[in-house]
């Protein structure tokens, strides 16, 4: 289960701000035309769908878009922007639906905030379960990054500006693949501090736990253009099927 902590007052107040500077925005609609292809112009189910980033984008595309989220706040974000996305507030690693879809999809790391192997598999069998005969995963997340701790810990700067500054201070405990950090955020003279933890899992393990719920790995990209996921790539886009 993703924790409280993901998903504060604070971070709901800074997400849009947070995903314009790290360029998710702009990469929105990119990312909702890879999605469209694999919903078949039917429906599909966001997991963390946060503030509708693809989301909205995706059923301005024609296809029929539904949520879940464990954050009031980002859904509330959501429902400013649009009445048009069906939501609900729930445990993206435990949730049914009686409703089936073509297209199943997690985002932007939001699939290692769940802090236990346990719940990242029960996610995906929630999600398997949730999809029609033909349907799809898909998830985004990073490829973990792990260079440059010293006795567990670092502490790097993620953007520098004239408009923030935004620093992240990170703890790895290796024996449970969990980094738990805090991101700082300076802005004119304030600083505003957000609590992050994920559990990180590398490529191969996330498809030996699909295969474990009765989904294979069908395609695997660098990128939301297609490109080739090389061992040089920063994060990959999985596509599982049945």
């Amino acid at each position: 289960m993703t924790d409280d902590i993901l998903y504060g007052e604070d971070w709901a107040s800074t997400y849009q701000q947070y995903t314009r500077v790290q360029g998710r925005i702009s990469e929105a609609d990119e990312t909702a035309a890879f999605l469209e292809r694999y919903a078949r112009g039917e429906s599909a189910l966001e997991l963390g769908i946060g503030d509708g980033r693809v989301a909205v984008p995706l059923v301005e595309r024609g296809v029929r878009v539904e949520g879940i989220d464990n954050s009031d706040s980002m859904l509330k974000l959501l429902a400013k922007r649009t009445d048009r996305v069906k939501t609900w507030k729930g445990d993206i690693a435990n949730f049914k639906s009686e409703q089936r879809y073509a297209l199943v999809y997690c985002l932007y790391n939001t699939f290692t905030m769940l802090f236990t192997r346990e719940a990242q598999l029960a996610c995906l069998r929630s999600a398997a379960e949730a999809l029609d005969e033909d349907g799809v995963l898909v998830i985004e997340f990073a490829v973990p990054d792990l260079d440059g701790f010293v006795n567990g810990q670092k502490t790097s700067t993620l953007r520098s500006d004239d408009e923030v500054t935004i620093l992240m201070a990170e703890v790895h405990y290796p024996l449970k693949q969990n980094l738990i950090s805090v991101l700082l955020w300076f802005s004119g003279t304030s600083v505003t501090r957000l609590p992050h933890r994920v559990r990180y899992v590398y490529h191969q393990e996330l498809d030996t736990m699909a295969e474990c719920v009765g989904l294979k790995l069908a395609e695997r990209w660098g990128d939301w253009a297609r490109g080739a996921f090389t061992a040089h790539s920063t994060r990959h886009i999985s596509v599982f099927r049945r």
